[in-house]
């Protein structure tokens, strides 16, 4: 089974559009380092994200890994930066990343970077989810995405479910 390493957004915006439990049916076991799970159960974050992660489901592993040293990390916040070093460490089949600099950095070091949307369109291509409806619940919150993303995404999984 593929093993995951996340950063917090892609967790958050899971929870908040109550599409989490797919995640291990499309990313495999997930690995997160106790930095995001503090960013996860921080005063300021929605209070169903801190009751997640308060009871964290049996496919989520809390590891540390190692000081995030890179000088090249420096400008990420302290959950991306041991997001990143967690998984290179663990050598990780992919990293759950939403932040374009994080993102950027991650790849940088050779890491496979998959986000929020990504996760959904892979649950939606299963069969696990509607991707219409999840994307409709993500509009619903603070996600941020490209202009038009969404619609393109929406028209290739529905030609997809044409075939």
């Amino acid at each position: 089974m593929p093993r995951i390493v996340a950063d917090s957004g892609p967790l958050r915006y899971l929870v908040l559009i109550g599409d989490v439990a797919i995640l291990p049916a499309v990313a495999g076991d997930v690995v997160i380092p106790p930095e995001v799970r503090a960013e996860l159960d921080h005063s300021r974050t929605p209070a169903s994200v801190r009751a997640w992660i308060a009871e964290p489901p049996p496919w989520l592993e809390i590891r540390p890994g190692p000081p995030a040293t890179d000088p090249a990390l420096a400008l990420l916040d302290p959950g991306e930066q041991a997001a990143i070093a967690l998984a290179d460490a663990i050598g990780a089949d992919a990293l759950l990343m939403d932040d374009r600099t994080g993102v950027g950095a991650a790849l940088a070091k050779g890491l496979a970077v998959i986000g929020t949307l990504g996760v959904l369109d892979r649950a939606a291509r299963r069969g696990l989810i509607d991707l219409a409806a999840a994307f409709d619940r993500l509009r619903g919150t603070n996600f941020r995405y490209p202009p038009g993303l969404l619609e393109a995404m929406l028209a290739s999984w529905h030609e997809g479910r044409v075939r």
